[in-house]
């Protein structure tokens, strides 16, 4: 038989055996990366700060690329770490924070068009967690010197799962959470609700907070308590906020700024079997949704998408999905399964966003379609480029591992993305320990797949 030899593969005729024997080598690794889908992304592990923990560190990660510079990224953990990349995601430092209010995790970290660096934060004043309000520290620099700007109250109240959206066309500050009238009571009198509360000064002052939802959940911090309230800003500032209760996800939504909302929440879709979700090697995991709005002048523009995990198919298969509205939340598509896989296995702990200079949806999870070991799990990528109608799915950890249900996980992963450049980041466990990755993604590397 004739055949030639293509110019970017080894010629054995010429080569000695141990350079043959190293190519077969190198061939099998292409092989068993083309087969069984490794990573072709870089992972970079950020470095633990010199006077951090590992039980109470680098969980519930926050990522932010700053718009106008992409190469300026910053992300968060608990308890109170910070983190700084110059160089798009290569290498980065890291330093602790600390506040007079205390630091209590749930990191968030956003970045303003003016190039202001925020880290908000649960408090724990005087030892006393969750009861001083959301804490606002901004930075002028990169590196961090984060001066304490604000809380938004102290009401005797208990106060949860902040997140914080900056509108674009006039840096506008919009935070939800969820208040407790008496954290983790089983006191059926006691009450959680979703609050909102404003800055129009880059953090100096807080509108006093107002609820937004009308019907109350319960105190357990289960799946009858009103949690993961994420807000969106929509092209002329709407703000719309989607949330979990009772087996369900409620939607609410202002048109004025926060000026004022709809009475009532609205019921937009089912979650069976409730927010909280049993995944075999964690210590606990959630479905809690993400919402975001399409702000881009793509076809999608306006398009208000929320993105969550539940167990409908099954409690020993969750998976990631998401509707989307494009009348302004006033109707919904239905599900959308976002892995693209008919395992039967579990895909959980999801966050979504969007590049507001294409439109196209992004969500980062965790997954474990590929083993039979029920523990086992990689970090996947989808990627929709229609408006959510279809995802492309891609594996972007370099390796599996496996949770210790003893050691904290965290109740979330997280992505920034703008202009094509790609950071998700999350917690794996790596020679028995908390660490924290993130990978080094461009579109332009999955569009070529």
């Amino acid at each position: 038989m004739n055949f030639r030899i293509h110019k970017n593969y080894p010629d054995f005729r010429t080569m000695s055996v141990k350079k043959i024997k190293f190519a077969l080598v190198l061939f099998g690794c292409f092989c068993f990366s083309f087969l069984f889908g490794q990573s072709e992304f870089e992972n970079v592990q950020l470095p633990l700060p010199k006077n951090a923990t590992y039980f109470y560190s680098q969980v519930e990660p926050s990522i932010c690329i700053n718009p106008k510079k992409t190469n300026e990224v910053i992300a968060g953990s608990v308890m109170n770490d910070y983190y700084y990349s110059k160089n798009g995601g290569k290498t980065w430092k890291a330093k602790s924070i600390s506040s007079k209010w205390g630091v209590n995790g749930d990191p968030c970290m956003i970045i303003d068009t003016l190039g202001r660096y925020f880290y908000f934060h649960l408090s724990n004043i005087d030892g006393k967690p969750l009861v001083g309000g959301m804490i606002c520290q901004r930075s002028k620099k990169l590196k961090g010197k984060f001066k304490m700007k604000s809380h938004t109250l102290q009401n005797d109240k208990f106060h949860d799962k902040e997140w914080v959206a900056v509108n674009p066309k006039n840096n506008d500050l919009y935070m939800t959470w969820t208040q407790f009238d008496a954290y983790d009571s089983k006191d059926p009198n006691d009450y959680s609700f979703i609050v909102f509360s404003k800055s129009i000064d880059g953090g100096e002052t807080w509108t006093d907070p107002v609820s937004i939802s009308h019907i109350p959940g319960d105190c357990r911090d289960d799946d009858q308590t009103a949690e993961g309230a994420v807000p969106a800003v929509g092209p002329n500032g709407e703000i719309y906020v989607a949330w979990s209760r009772n087996d369900s996800i409620w939607f609410n939504y202002s048109l004025d700024q926060g000026a004022t909302w709809l009475p009532r929440e609205v019921f937009i879709v089912e979650q069976p079997i409730g927010w909280v979700i049993k995944i075999p090697g964690l210590y606990r995991c959630n479905g809690l949704p993400v919402t975001a709005c399409d702000q881009s002048s793509s076809d999608h523009n306006g398009t208000v998408y929320v993105n969550w995990a539940d167990q409908r198919n099954g409690e020993e298969n969750t998976d990631i999905w998401l509707i989307k509205s494009q009348d302004g939340g006033k109707t919904w598509s239905p599900p959308k399964k976002v892995n693209d896989d008919d395992s039967g296995k579990h895909q959980f702990l999801t966050w979504m966003t969007i590049d507001q200079t294409n439109g196209y949806v992004y969500c980062v999870f965790y997954d474990r379609r590929h083993y039979e070991d029920e523990r086992k799990t990689d970090v996947f990528l989808a990627v929709s480029k229609d408006g959510g109608d279809s995802f492309q799915n891609i594996r972007i950890s370099e390796s599996p591992f496996r949770p210790n249900p003893k050691i904290f996980f965290g109740d979330y992963t997280n992505i920034s993305v703008h202009n094509g450049v790609i950071r998700p980041i999350w917690t794996r466990l790596h020679k028995g320990k908390i660490t924290l990755h993130t990978a080094l993604i461009e579109q332009h590397q999955l569009d070529e797949q």
